[in-house]
């Protein structure tokens, strides 16, 4: 049924892969799917901001984001899993749709957490991509 998983995760937010990352490597062991697991490096938003960090910030940024992502899934992920580390730098949620349309995912399982005030106001990046990625989205709640 699924042949391509896309595991999003935030490295600094632990609670975004406590529970979907396993739950995404059983998917692909059954499946025998391939696991993609990415992480996005958020851009700046206004130019202004950007003019306030060094140059070369972001791609040093993305470099060391990429080690990391790598060591992860190094650490993590059973080697019989044929899985692919994905840095991607954007906006969260257009840069999952994206990467999953990328990758040919048949599903994204992600992680989210208990809605706060401030993710009604704004709406968490789980429930934007639920409601507009084409494909399924299996979302994992923490504690």
């Amino acid at each position: 049924m699924f042949t391509s998983i896309l595991l999003p995760i935030d490295l600094s937010d632990e609670a975004t892969w406590t529970k979907a990352l396993p739950a995404a490597v059983k998917l692909a062991q059954y499946e025998g799917a391939t696991l993609h697991i990415a992480t996005v490096v958020p851009d700046f938003g206004m130019s202004v901001v950007g003019s306030y960090f060094p140059e070369g910030f972001e791609e040093k940024a993305m470099h060391e984001v990429g080690e990391q992502l790598t060591g992860f899934v190094n650490a993590h992920v059973p080697d019989e899993i044929e899985v692919h580390p994905h840095v991607l730098h954007g906006r969260v949620y257009d840069q999952i749709i994206e990467a999953a349309n990328r990758v040919g995912a048949d599903v994204i399982v992600m992680g989210s957490h208990r809605p706060e005030l401030k993710d009604y106001l704004l709406g968490p990046n789980a429930a934007r991509v639920v409601r507009h990625a084409t494909q399924s989205v299996f979302v994992v709640r923490g504690e």
